[in-house]
């Protein structure tokens, strides 16, 4: 397996980490290399104590990344989650292993900070990720819906 160091992101690795967003067939149509609201987002989630953007790196180059969210909440007996999203391996390094260590070092993350679950959504058409999740131990447990509301200035 290659070795890889994960830590939390910093500003200047916002275009790498969005060039993995945009590397495949859904992200290609959803994302914008090079627009400013990329780096005011990461900005705001600097601000948010419980919200957390990880990259991993191998060599210097940063080839993997994911966020991730932590909540408390009363069902399951008050237990705390961790909810991960924008979770990529770059495209030229798929299959040597770095997904595996992702997810661990995300799990290792979320007991860290009191999650006893950790959760995320994954595109119906990702087929291949969701294999991956299930040798990993995740099971298929919930159907997801979302609706895009638009935002509001207040």
């Amino acid at each position: 397996m290659t070795k890889i160091t994960f830590r939390e992101a910093k500003a200047g690795d916002v275009p790498a980490i969005v060039a993995m967003l945009a590397d495949d067939d859904l992200g290609k149509g959803r994302e914008t290399l090079g627009d400013p609201a990329y780096l005011a987002a990461f900005h705001t989630m600097q601000e948010e104590a419980n919200n957390t953007l990880v990259v991993g790196e191998v060599k210097g180059e940063i080839v993997a990344v994911y966020q991730l969210t932590l909540f408390t909440g009363l069902s399951l007996m008050a237990m705390r989650r961790a909810q991960i999203e924008g979770v990529r391996v770059a495209s030229q390094v798929r299959g040597q292993g770095l997904g595996n260590a992702l997810m661990e070092d995300a799990e290792q993350r979320a007991r860290k900070r009191g999650a006893g679950l950790l959760q995320f959504s994954s595109n119906v058409m990702r087929d291949r990720a969701h294999e991956f999740y299930r040798r990993l131990g995740y099971e298929q447990s919930h159907v997801g819906f979302k609706k895009f509301i638009g935002a509001t200035d207040t």
